[in-house]
């Protein structure tokens, strides 16, 4: 039977929290490769500084509307949350990047086009197999037959072209085809009228050469077309055979993010492992609406990105793979194959990626989809280490100041509310535990950065803590002042308090998410930090808090008068009616 209004099961809420605290902690331990501690922002450890320089499509400066275009979306690559304690600075034509850490090798390629396409393989006319050729067979692969078998020792990556709902990803089939020395006719797969540009009108074209400032970089890249994106490619066996020879997959490509998406492309996949032949682009990145990354755990297909397109591109994708089963279609970024599975079935809805990912892989990749490609390639004109711009002295001041003024309220506490108060300090260790493994998850899942003004946000958060137990305790001396027992004035003053707690919570909430949603930079952090103790000092009142003090009216010797620090307010209750019987003789005992 449920118990009544105001009464709970103090060691079912408590086992709930012990609970949620063990599974906290199991993640913090026994999850992820760093350590149990938080992630620090650039004000506290330092950071890596990176300096990237503008280059504009026809060698002119570029535009103030390219550059802020260019910045918001690098910011929302490397900040998207607004909590990593990363800064994008526009300084002239340059974008300067500081980020926690030392990984200026990650924040180097922020600044890839990222330049996603979907292109369709070239396909063998008369054994039907796509063009995928291991590298150790090029770049002068041997006349065979068309049926040939895959030569020894080489493997074909892992892809997989399906819905998300399908509960299995199908595998490539087929072996990978060498080029035919003859002069056969070489068909290809069939995409549809507009597979000469990108989808839903969007300029697909990659930055000219003359936007190239290195003279060097501009010739590497104008030959590569030349050879590797000329058109004869779809139909010349002569024009194909150069074109695989001209690529070199064990160096850097000179068109990456620079090849032209109405031409075919002959390139290399992202393992450096096949050489693929390329129609022209049937649809580009500016039809994925998001993109996500997870692990498949029914196919088995590892790490994968899943993608979600807008209306026109669904369509463009659902007609493509239906009039191309069987047939093998490749995601290209930057140029290069992330992965080429066969077409099994018609795919209507979302997609996903697969391949050789990892983790971080499918998330960078994830994470670049989903926010767009850049309108500027840029060149990395600086990379350095900076050091922490408050330091360690600095932190210590704030936990010194965090830890005074805990040590205020604890005082406080003990000294007004005695037995009470004890449990107050009980509530705020347990909280202090579960915000200890919230940052470091959060500085995992989110690259959650703690810095100072996330630091602030916590000490205020003590406040806001301590107001929900002055507040509970308070309603409760209420009850006894008005002659209740210690044990009958916890239910009554519960459900009083219960709601003022949230109204406050609720408030302090909103505002912390008002600030977040307006603020930029640093605020951010303090906002976030704020709101989320205020989520968990929830947790804490209702699942730690409350059921102890129901403990402690139940305990005869916690409910002692003298020992609860609620015996002056016994006392105070009983002057207080005796005092309006003298006033009103009318008015009787109760």
């Amino acid at each position: 039977m449920a118990p009544p209004a105001g009464q709970i099961r103090p060691v079912r809420y408590l086992g709930v929290f012990a609970l949620i605290v063990v599974v906290l902690y199991a993640l913090v331990f026994f999850t992820g490769n760093g350590q149990p501690t938080p992630k620090l922002g650039i004000d506290l450890q330092g950071g890596t500084r990176v300096t990237l320089t503008a280059i504009s499509p026809d060698g002119k400066p570029p535009a103030q509307d390219s550059l802020n275009l260019a910045k918001q979306i690098l910011s929302d690559r490397v900040n998207g949350t607004g909590v990593t304690g990363a800064e994008i600075v526009q300084d002239g034509n340059n974008l300067v990047i500081t980020a926690p850490g030392n990984d200026g090798d990650q924040l180097k390629a922020l600044g890839a086009p990222a330049v996603l396409r979907f292109r369709p393989v070239l396909t063998d006319p008369s054994s039907g197999q796509a063009y995928q050729i291991p590298v150790s067979t090029a770049p002068a692969p041997s006349s065979t037959s068309g049926n040939s078998a895959k030569p020894s020792g080489s493997t074909t990556p892992s892809t997989s072209t399906s819905a998300p709902a399908t509960s299995t990803s199908p595998k490539p089939q087929g072996a990978p085809v060498p080029l035919k020395q003859a002069a056969a006719q070489t068909t290809t797969t069939n995409p549809p009228a507009s597979s000469t540009t990108a989808a839903s009108g969007t300029s697909s074209s990659a930055p000219s050469v003359s936007g190239v400032a290195d003279p060097d970089q501009a010739k590497a890249i104008q030959a590569a077309k030349a050879v590797r994106q000329n058109p004869a490619v779809m139909t010349d066996p002569t024009a194909q055979q150069a074109a695989v020879a001209a690529t070199d997959c064990s160096k850097k490509d000179p068109l990456s993010g620079y090849d032209d998406a109405s031409k075919p492309l002959v390139t290399c996949d992202v393992n450096k492992q096949f050489k693929y032949i390329l129609g022209p682009s049937f649809m580009d990145g500016s039809q994925i609406a998001s993109a996500t990354s997870g692990f498949d755990q029914q196919g088995g297909s590892g790490w994968i990105v899943q993608l979600t397109f807008k209306p026109d591109g669904a369509k463009t994708w659902a007609d493509y793979t239906g009039k191309n089963v069987g047939q093998q279609a490749a995601f290209t970024l930057d140029g290069q194959v992330q992965s080429a599975p066969r077409i099994n079935q018609q795919i209507i809805g979302n997609t996903e990626i697969s391949g050789s990912f990892t983790q971080a892989s499918a998330k960078d990749l994830a994470n670049v989809l989903s926010y767009g490609s850049l309108p500027l390639s840029f060149n990395m004109s600086e990379n350095q280490t900076v050091s922490a711009t408050l330091g360690l002295s600095s932190m210590q001041a704030g936990l010194l100041a965090g830890g005074l003024g805990l040590l205020l309220v604890i005082v406080y506490c003990l000294f007004y509310y005695r037995a009470l108060g004890v449990l107050t300090l009980l509530s705020l260790v347990c909280s202090g535990l579960t915000v200890y493994a919230v940052l470091v998850l959060f500085g995992r899942w989110i690259n959650y950065s703690l810095d100072l003004p996330g630091i602030a946000g916590f000490i205020i958060a003590i406040g806001i803590t301590a107001d929900s137990f002055v507040v509970f305790f308070e309603r409760m001396k209420d009850e006894v002042r008005e002659g209740r027992s210690f044990r009958s004035a916890v239910p009554r003053g519960w459900v009083r308090a219960r709601r003022t707690i949230l109204s406050a919570d609720a408030v302090s909430f909103l505002a912390a998410a008002v600030l977040y949603t307006l603020a930029v930079g640093d605020v951010r952090g303090f906002a976030f930090t704020t709101g989320m103790s205020t989520l968990i000092d929830l947790v804490v009142v209702f699942l730690v808090t409350h059921p102890l003090v129901v403990l402690a009216s139940r305990s005869k010797l916690l409910s002692k008068p003298s020992f609860s620090g609620l015996g002056a307010v016994q006392e105070a209750g009983v002057e207080l009616r005796a005092a309006e019987r003298a006033a009103n003789p009318a008015v009787k005992e109760a």
